[in-house]
C-alpha cells in the first residue's frame, strides 16, 4: 500500500511503536499514517481497501502495545488533527489530537468553566472520548454536546451522546467508527479562577503522581467504593518489580517503565497485581489500560 498523491500526510511502513508510547515499549505496526489534517485523514480513508485493520493512536497515555507490535495501519493523530476554536459563548470545537491539558487552558483562557479536570488526563481527547477519561472527580462525557466520527469508508457522521452507552472509563458506539472531533458544552465564568484551579489541580498530580517516570497513567479501575490504588498498597505491592516494570512508589496505581522494561515485564506486572489483589482482597482489579498486539 502507498498513499495515493492526493494524500499529503505521510505513510511509514513497519514503525517501531515503542517512541509513540507513553510506557516507552512496544513492537512494530505494518504501517503507520500520519495525516495533513481532517481532509487529509478521511482523503486516506476512502483508498483504504475493505477490512484494512486500523488502529488509531494519539499520545499513547492509556495503550501497552506488546512486543511482537501490531499487524494494523496506525492512524497517528500525535500532533494532528490540532484544530481547536471557539464556537459561541459557550461551546468548544476540538479536533481529537488535540491533548487534554491544552483543551483544558483554552477554555479557562475563553472564560469557560467545567473542563479544568482535562489538565489531569495525559492524553489527547480522541483518547478520552473512547475511553470517558476522567481525572480530579471529572468526567470527559459529562462536557460533550456532540462528536463528529469518521467510518472505515471516510464518510464523516455527526453523532449526539445518546448514541454511545456511556459508563465508568467505557465508550460503545458504532463498529468501525472513530472520533474526528467533538463540541464540547461549557459555562462562562473566571478565568484567573479557572487558571488557578487548574494549577492548584496539576501541582497536586506532581505532588501524588510519578509524573517524570515512564508511565500510562491509571492502570486499573477503581472499584465502586474504593480506590485500586489504596488495594494495591495495602497488598504491599509498592516497589515490586518484575524485569524493568515496577509498581510506583509514589502511587500504587501506576507501573512505571524504570529503565529497561519490555511489554511483556509490565503486562506480567499488571497479571501479578490483578491476581494479587485478588487473592489477598477478594477484589477482581479491571485493566483501565488497553492492552494490544501480539506477543513475543
Amino acid at each position: 500500500m502507498r498513499a495515493d498523491a492526493a494524500v499529503k500526510g505521510r505513510l511509514l511502513l513497519r514503525e517501531n511503536l515503542a517512541k509513540y508510547t507513553s510506557w516507552r515499549v512496544g513492537g512494530a505496526c505494518d504501517r503507520m499514517f500520519i495525516p495533513e489534517d481532517k481532509q487529509d485523514l478521511i482523503d486516506f480513508m476512502r483508498l483504504l481497501p475493505a477490512g484494512e485493520p486500523l488502529f488509531w493512536l494519539g499520545l499513547g497515555s492509556n495503550l501497552l502495545v506488546r512486543d511482537g507490535g501490531l499487524r494494523a495501519t496506525v492512524i497517528n493523530t500525535r500532533n494532528r488533527l490540532k484544530v481547536m476554536r471557539l464556537l459561541n459563548a459557550d461551546e468548544v470545537y476540538v479536533e481529537v489530537g488535540v491533548p487534554c491539558a491544552r483543551v483544558a487552558r483554552f477554555c479557562g483562557e475563553q472564560g469557560l468553566v467545567g473542563a479544568e479536570f482535562l489538565a489531569g488526563i495525559p492524553g489527547t481527547v480522541g483518547g478520552a472520548l473512547k475511553m470517558n477519561a476522567g481525572a480530579f472527580a471529572g468526567e470527559t462525557w459529562t462536557i460533550v454536546e456532540s462528536v463528529e466520527m469518521i467510518d472505515s469508508t471516510g464518510a464523516v457522521i455527526g453523532r449526539r451522546p445518546d448514541e454511545f452507552s456511556v459508563t465508568y472509563r467505557s465508550v460503545e458506539g458504532r463498529d468501525n467508527e472513530w472520533f474526528l472531533s467533538a463540541i464540547l458544552k461549557l459555562s462562562p465564568g473566571d478565568t484567573i479562577v479557572s487558571q488557578q484551579k487548574i494549577k492548584q489541580l496539576l501541582a497536586r498530580r506532581n505532588q501524588t503522581q510519578p509524573t517524570h517516570q515512564p508511565s500510562c497513567g491509571s492502570v486499573f479501575k477503581n472499584p465502586q467504593g474504593d480506590y485500586a490504588a489504596r488495594l494495591i498498597e495495602v497488598c504491599g505491592l509498592k516497589g515490586y518489580a518484575i524485569g524493568g516494570a515496577e509498581v510506583s512508589e509514589k502511587h500504587a496505581n501506576f507501573i512505571v517503565n524504570t529503565g529497561h522494561a519490555t511489554a511483556a515485564d509490565i503486562e506480567a506486572l499488571i497479571d501479578y497485581v490483578q491476581d494479587t489483589v485478588a487473592k489477598q482482597q477478594g477484589v477482581n482489579l479491571v485493566t483501565e489500560v488497553c492492552r494490544v498486539g501480539e506477543a513475543l
